[in-house]
């Protein structure tokens, strides 16, 4: 392995949409120079003032050329533009010998991209927000408990369920309103999903057709799988002895969405891509988040294990947060982990290549004592 390019100090955060809170903040407060980049500086420079940081950062108008020009070796990338633009950013940020951050899945053109950034030295952080990321945290720190518990040897069954969701604070008749971009939650919808369900592994195309009643602390939700949950069963360290039952990640929503949906699923059975954009912007215009909306976020991660001679462990995680005046609950969720682990790669402690927003138990228990102390707050609950 490389050696580490030790961090300048400097940290470059792209975006200032919905996800964008209070962990630009804390970044503000800990590195030693922050720029923030959008559209164009009077923009950068309102985001910050709307923030309380006008003064904090540096406003700059984003180009991938004039951040090519600003970059130097030991910088902090941290990309919250779509995931489709942060290969090209990783890109130049390995010809710049800058480190990477991102709150996104690790998509296939990122991957390609890493071998280069771990011979540089580079730390690649991805899949560091809420949902990927605090679920991530939450599925370690389950699964190490179940293992002490059941021991990694005795064959065992298990059914795990994480499932996250943003919805409004007070339900509308939509059962829904926009905390991120509308065109990433329907092309989420387009997408097939895959996950194991009763012992056998399962793939439907249309992911709000496998909707299933799901009850978090005595309240009604749905929930239905996201993208493909099977590579996940190795990443949380799950023991060969044990056998899936249930491995599902997946979407929270509000009771009631599935048919508030309807004609949005029609829409996304027949449409074409020119049409699922003009429907997305639809949306968007009829139920916009104002200043006076509170959003909810509820992740919820549950892991049940029974082994071969009876002996069980069950153990969950829940977070439920509602946004107030200052921030929305999703942003707060969002940019207080990636801010986080963005302090990691300044201190030097992630090591060059991929990194997840934890990759062991002992990682996860950190971060998550970590979120503690910045208000993200959640509860565990252990039965055995």
């Amino acid at each position: 392995m490389s050696d580490l390019v030790p961090a300048s100090g400097t940290v470059h955060w792209i975006g200032a949409g919905l996800s964008t809170g209070s962990g630009l903040a804390r970044l503000c407060e800990t590195a030693d120079r922050v720029l923030l980049w959008h559209r164009t500086e009077e923009r950068a420079e309102q985001a910050l003032e709307e923030r309380g940081l006008a003064g904090h950062a540096v406003p700059s108008a984003y180009s991938l050329d004039a951040l090519t020009a600003e970059l130097a070796p030991g910088d902090v990338v941290v990309s919250m533009l779509p995931a489709p633009e942060h290969a090209g950013i990783l890109a130049v940020c390995v010809a710049r010998k800058a480190h990477f951050a991102c709150s996104s899945y690790v998509s296939d053109a990122v991957l390609e991209r890493v071998p280069a950034a771990e011979k540089a030295g580079l730390v690649v952080l991805t899949e560091a927000g809420l949902d990927p990321g605090i679920d991530h945290l939450f599925a370690h720190a389950l699964v190490a408990r179940a293992r002490e518990a059941i021991g990694e040897t005795t064959a065992a069954s298990y059914r795990l369920t994480s499932y996250c969701g943003g919805v409004p604070a007070e339900p509308n008749d939509f059962r829904y309103r926009f905390s991120w971009a509308p065109a990433g939650v329907l092309n989420a919808l387009r997408s097939p999903a895959r996950y194991i369900d009763e012992g056998a592994e399962t793939t439907v195309d249309r992911p709000w057709e496998a909707t299933r009643r799901h009850v978090v602390e005595g309240e009604a939700f749905e929930v239905y799988p996201n993208r493909d949950s099977l590579p996940f069963v190795a990443q949380y360290g799950l023991p060969a002895a044990w056998k899936p039952r249930t491995f599902v990640r997946g979407t929270l929503r509000l009771d009631g969405w599935l048919r508030a949906w309807d004609g949005v699923f029609e829409e996304l059975r027949t449409g074409d891509d020119a049409r699922i954009a003009a429907l997305a912007r639809e949306l968007a215009d009829t139920y916009p988040t104002t200043d006076a909306d509170r959003d909810r976020v509820v992740l919820a991660a549950s892991l049940e294990v029974r082994g071969a001679t009876g002996q069980t462990w069950a153990g969950s995680y829940l977070l439920d947060l509602v946004g107030d005046e200052e921030e929305s609950a999703m942003a707060r969720c969002v940019s207080r982990p990636l801010a986080i682990g963005v302090g990691h790669v300044l201190d030097g402690e992630l090591p060059p290549g991929l990194n997840r927003a934890a990759e062991t138990a002992d990682r996860s228990q950190q971060w998550l004592r970590e979120l503690a102390r910045e208000g993200v707050d959640f509860t565990l609950r252990v039965d055995s």
